[in-house]
């Protein structure tokens, strides 16, 4: 009899899409060793996380144990597996393992900020091994929307484990490995799968996912058939669209620029490390402005709004000194990730202003999704046959309808939510222990805390204003002058038709010249005094109560 248990723990991507975090620990309670799948980001929006870069897992829990992590595994290279990998990385300092593409890119974010790209080692496939501590782990090739996407297969003395990280069953993919069901047999095989930690991104689409090879007959027709120049946004990692486009449009005789960094990047790692050939060459921006508009194709990045991508600057008017008009084509070659709309319907409404003509998907015409829809779960769940089925990889919704799918097939199911952990060394899920798995943001240079209050500030000034007030005082604790006031972000008259500043300068200085000695004496109380009475006059002229900063200035005796 043992005490030891392997227990399962998410601290991101279970209750959303993005930030995906998961640990696997097996040993003796609290003092398992660890493995991490996968260290991720997920993206800002201007609602909530105004100015935010990043958002990246709380990784607290992790950091704290440190010294009991025998690997960092990444699946794949799209960012909300590998975007927080060089920001978190320093503070774990473990092994890292991944597969060639994918070990690529991570080198190229450890390189951009200055860490040792020696620390990710390159894996082989499946039948190559890594033991991590009490772990022996696998790579298996799985077809996703970005080469070399891989499951897991996590072996442990209490077990076998498959993490399916993202994927689809595309037997044609265009770019990277299909789907091979008997490579999945061969594990089912081999060894009883205890648990299958699955994508739960598409259970409620009800069809059958599509391969990425359908594609190249609607796009070449649709590109043939454009009159000016061609934009096609797609997501930089989705290195088989990018190939299909630059296919499409070769075939109808127009030059291929790609513009983005990141697309630039993804293309040239996939050409480096063997996963892309026989792409067509592509021209500068410089050469594509030289050449008829009809003979030019841009695939750019910005396919979900960003507001610094190539997409946005397109649509703001100009980008490297190239501009779209009235009979361009703009095709958006994707799907928008829910939280987006809002971006991507901007860059649109401003195509649309400059008489661009707009394309979507077309219902699947023109973009397949790189995740299983519920009948591929299904052939998954059959193909692997585990015990045990535990969702990730999706909203909480998208979880609760994937679990329920599972227990509808006999299968144990459970919700695992961020911060759950679970022991998943017997015969069922049971709960063990509750993490609070908090969010950090990348804000400029720097990491801070969701709950810091840096952002909560931002947004404060943000919806209310900003009213600073200057006032000198000299050594005999008398005022040197009136209030000084200045006004960030609020209208510059009231209600009264006044200057807004005047007016808080003017009531300042009248309540001033009322206080006495011993309230100006009394920092405290004369800065709570002074954004009170800056409240209450913004109330009356604005219908504002702006966020204060009070700067007292006392002059000392030689």
């Amino acid at each position: 009899m043992t005490n030891e248990r392997l227990i399962y723990l998410p601290l991101g991507g279970a209750g959303e899409i993005g930030m995906n975090c998961y640990v696997y620990g097996h040993g003796a309670p609290g003092r398992e060793r660890l493995i991490v799948i996968d260290l991720g980001v997920t993206f800002p929006d201007m609602d909530t996380t105004p100015g935010v870069d990043l958002i990246l897992p709380d990784i607290s829990w992790l950091e704290a144990r440190a010294d009991r992590i025998d690997g960092i595994f990444i699946t794949h290279a799209h960012e909300d597996h590998i975007g927080a990998l060089a920001h978190l990385w320093p503070k774990l300092n473990a092994p890292i393992y991944a597969r060639k593409f994918t070990a690529a890119i991570g080198r190229h974010k450890f390189q951009d900020q200055g860490l040792p790209k020696d620390a990710i080692t390159v894996v082989e496939p499946r039948p190559e091994t890594i033991k991590a501590g009490p772990f022996s782990v696998q790579f298996v090739p799985i077809s996703h929307s970005v080469p070399e996407s891989s499951a897991l297969v996590i072996d442990s003395p209490a077990g076998r484990v498959v993490h399916s990280g993202d994927f689809k069953l595309d037997p044609a993919p265009v770019v990277g490995e299909a789907w091979n069901p008997a490579s999945f047999e061969a594990i089912a095989a081999e060894r009883p799968v205890k648990a299958l930690m699955c994508d739960s991104t598409n259970v409620f689409t009800q069809h059958p996912g599509r391969s990425e090879s359908t594609l190249a007959g609607p796009l070449r027709e649709l590109i043939s058939n454009a009159k000016g120049m061609v934009v096609a946004t797609t997501f930089a990692s989705n290195v088989a669209r990018l190939k299909t486009l630059a296919d499409a449009a070769q075939a109808s005789g127009r030059s291929i620029c790609l513009l983005g960094r990141a697309m630039r990047r993804m293309v040239a790692t996939a050409q480096e490390t063997g996963i892309l050939t026989e792409f067509p060459s592509t021209i500068s921006p410089e050469q594509a402005l030289e050449m008829p508009r009809d003979k030019v194709i841009l695939i750019v990045t910005g396919s979900q709004g960003e507001r610094r991508a190539a997409s946005a600057q397109l649509a703001r008017g100009k980008y490297l000194g190239i501009s779209l008009k009235e009979g361009d084509l703009f095709l958006f070659s994707s799907r928008t990730i829910p939280g987006n709309e809002r971006g991507v319907g901007r860059i649109m409404n401003q195509l649309s202003e400059m008489g661009v003509i707009l394309q979507d998907d077309a219902g699947g015409l023109y973009h397949v999704s790189g995740h299983a829809n519920r009948p591929d779960l299904i052939a998954m769940h059959s193909v692997v046959k585990p015990q045990m089925l535990i969702p990730m990889h999706g909203e909480h919704r998208h979880m609760r309808e994937h679990a329920r799918l599972g227990t509808d097939a006999g299968l144990r199911s459970a919700i695992v939510t961020n911060g759950m952990m679970v022991d998943i060394t017997g015969n069922s899920i049971v709960p063990v222990e509750k993490i609070e798995a908090k969010r950090v943001y990348l804000d400029g240079g720097m990491l801070i805390g969701a709950f810091d209050g840096v952002v909560r500030d931002r947004i404060r000034m943000a919806l209310n204003g900003h009213v600073m007030v200057t006032l000198l005082i000299d050594e005999n604790d008398e005022l040197l002058g009136d209030a000084w006031v200045e006004v960030m972000g609020l209208a510059e008259r009231g209600r009264s038709g006044k200057s807004y500043s005047e007016l808080l300068e003017n009531d300042l200085t009248e309540w001033l010249e009322g206080a006495g000695a011993k309230l100006l004496r009394d920092d405290g109380r004369l800065e709570e005094g002074i954004r009170r009475t800056v409240r209450n006059v913004s109330q009356a002229e604005i219908g504002k109560k702006p966020e204060v900063t009070v700067v007292l200035s006392r002059l000392q005796d030689e």
